[in-house]
């Protein structure tokens, strides 16, 4: 199924967060990106999402995937049958 809604609440110097970014970036997937460092409002959301202040975090479609890798993601996005969107 293609995502309608795709947000990763990231930290700036992330290494898993720019491992997420760059994930999304090899395979065209637009994504709304949020800085938790610099908004305290998804900060909160991601907190309320995810019951956590680990980044990165990420929800598609209301389904959460908190404080992840890029392999863990992989994984996740399969099993959940996402396609890309662009």
């Amino acid at each position: 199924m293609k995502p309608t809604s795709i947000r990763l609440f990231i930290k700036p110097g992330c290494p898993w967060c720019d491992e997420a970014l760059d994930w999304f970036a090899a395979r065209g997937i637009d994504h709304e990106t949020l800085d938790v460092i610099r908004d305290p409002e998804a900060r909160a959301e991601m907190r309320e999402l995810t019951g956590q202040t680990l980044a990165p975090s990420l929800d598609v479609d209301g389904e959460i995937l908190a404080d992840f890798g890029a392999d863990e993601l992989e994984v996740w996005w399969r099993e959940n049958d996402f396609e890309p969107r662009s």
